[in-house]
């Protein structure tokens, strides 16, 4: 059995008062995504609107403000994300510097698709509704079977060299879905598609555990991210680079073992 590709860290730099793990506490981002890059992280991906359960949408230039600084600093350094719905906010990063767009709501935008052309490459993550309506959306027929089936139909819209699926943990999704989904990340995997997995401190890891602050997630966390890589997932986004980056570089490690 051949060694898969090393495993990829992206760090989260949220430069929003509002999202659920650490809102408001890194000002610009610019120091934080230093901080990852020095941890160990691959990937930065810089997010300037919330996605947390509830959260408000909010204009394009607020949301360009306030990743803008992190873009520009690090643009050059390493792959820089853009974490937006936003065409107008993908397009503006890209030309900043950016090199990846992550779209969780998988490229429904009508003009993101185009803006894609430009990114090296894109993450389709599977989403319902919007931040606000998306509890109220975890119905399916057949959960891995609806899932991978619209995020392959999705990720073939996007026109970048390389592009990614997310299957949204948590987004629309039960603390049990989001289990079942990390159980059966191979059905993903099996796809052309690589796979990226962002399941960093989310409320399924603080139903399970019975543990309602974030902070004191990591653990679980990082069990999430041991089980997904066992399953085939490549890349990780997570808020802790460092104990992420010495799980999976012992875990590739043992597996390019004699």
């Amino acid at each position: 059995m051949s060694v898969r590709a090393s495993p990829i860290v992206m760090g989260i730099v949220n430069v929003t008062p509002d999202s659920f793990h650490d809102g408001g506490q890194y000002g610009d981002g610019v120091r934080h995504a230093e901080s990852l890059i020095d941890a160990g992280a691959d990937w930065i991906d810089v997010g300037g609107e919330s996605t947390r359960p509830g959260a408000l949408a909010v204009d394009i230039d607020t949301e360009w403000n306030r990743v803008r600084p992190v873009i520009e600093a690090f643009g050059k350094m390493l792959p820089v994300s853009i974490d937006t719905s936003k065409p107008e906010v993908a397009a503006r990063a890209l030309k900043a510097g950016a090199r990846i767009i992550n779209d969780v709501t998988g490229l429904s935008h009508p003009q993101m698709a185009a803006v894609t052309a430009d990114a090296e490459t894109t993450i389709v993550m599977h989403m319902r509704g919007t931040p606000k309506s998306m509890g109220t959306l975890t119905s399916y027929e057949d959960l891995l079977t609806d899932i991978t089936t619209w995020l392959c139909e999705r990720a073939q819209l996007a026109r970048s060299e390389s592009v990614w699926i997310d299957p949204g943990i948590g987004f629309a999704k039960t603390a049990e879905q989001s289990l079942r989904l990390l159980r059966h990340i191979d059905r993903l995997v099996d796809t052309p598609f690589p796979v990226l997995i962002g399941a960093s401190r989310k409320s399924f890891i603080g139903k399970i555990l019975e543990i309602d602050d974030t902070k004191d997630r990591l653990s679980g966390s990082l069990a999430a991210v041991a089980c997904a890589w066992y399953k085939g997932a490549q890349a990780f986004r997570v808020h802790d680079v460092a104990e992420t980056r010495q799980l999976l570089d012992l875990m590739y490690a043992v597996e390019g073992a004699a």
